[in-house]
């Protein structure tokens, strides 16, 4: 059942929670040893639950298959030179497939990009490396349609994100991530326009695909790391809003 973001929130005992259960692997019977992360995916989906965020042009809606058709329409392979996030297959099925990927993965929550006045679906975002335990997560697997390039549509996606970490969530963030690509100038330039700090470069550190294709020859990739904390957030916030035009938030 989806949930506004100003809907339930849960206490700030994640510690707790997860030492009730035993943090020592047991080797007279492995299988036990998954109940940690099952516990830790629990945790993850309660801090970070599939609400609808919703701002003045777009809602950010929990990712369905539905959205696949859309998605394809508002997609192209290009966008997906930088990051190996491109549909095993190009087509619809192609599409609903990686939405089930995200989907099942515990450490994800995503999101469709969704334009309020026509209902279609443009573009897709996630917090995904939820570390509940930690209050920690990230911003990333993002992208929209390249008609939505270099409108307001990036700077509320990222205000409704950012607020709803450091502002909605229960226990609220400690830390929001985004990385990109280190031959990336583009989307650096964007994460650092947000008043992101720039912690550093981690070296050859993922494989992607050397082009847009998931066939193309793979490559290794230097990943570039920002961050906000809340101190720094109502900056970042009012940059947001001066960007955006808004005197009061949706």
């Amino acid at each position: 059942m989806l949930r506004d973001a100003r809907g339930s929130r849960m206490g700030n005992d994640f510690h707790e929670r997860e030492g009730s259960t035993g943090g020592a692997l047991n080797r007279r019977n492995p299988a036990s040893n998954a109940r940690p992360r099952v516990l830790r995916g629990y945790l993850h989906r309660m801090w970070i639950e599939p609400v609808v965020m919703s701002g003045r042009l777009i809602r950010l809606e929990p990712l369905e298959g539905r959205h696949a058709p859309a998605l394809l329409s508002a997609a192209d392979p290009e966008l997906f030179r930088f990051t190996p996030q491109a549909p095993a297959e190009w087509s619809v099925p192609g599409f609903v497939e990686q939405i089930n990927k995200l989907r099942a993965r515990a450490d994800v929550m995503p999101f469709a990009v969704v334009l309020n006045e026509s209902g279609t679906a443009i573009g897709r975002t996630t917090f995904m490396d939820i570390q509940a335990e930690h209050r920690g997560v990230e911003i990333g697997r993002t992208w929209l349609g390249r008609a939505h390039h270099a409108t307001p549509v990036n700077p509320e996606m990222k205000f409704l994100m950012l607020r709803h970490a450091f502002e909605r969530l229960a226990p609220t963030a400690a830390r929001v991530q985004l990385t990109t690509a280190g031959t990336n100038l583009h989307s650096q330039r964007a994460i650092a326009k947000l008043g992101a700090v720039r912690e550093g470069v981690l070296r050859s550190n993922r494989v992607v695909p050397s082009g847009p294709s998931p066939s193309d020859p793979p490559m290794w990739r230097d990943t570039v790391v920002y961050s906000i904390l809340p101190a720094e957030w109502p900056t970042v916030r009012a940059g947001l809003l001066g960007r955006l035009g808004w005197q009061i938030e949706p």
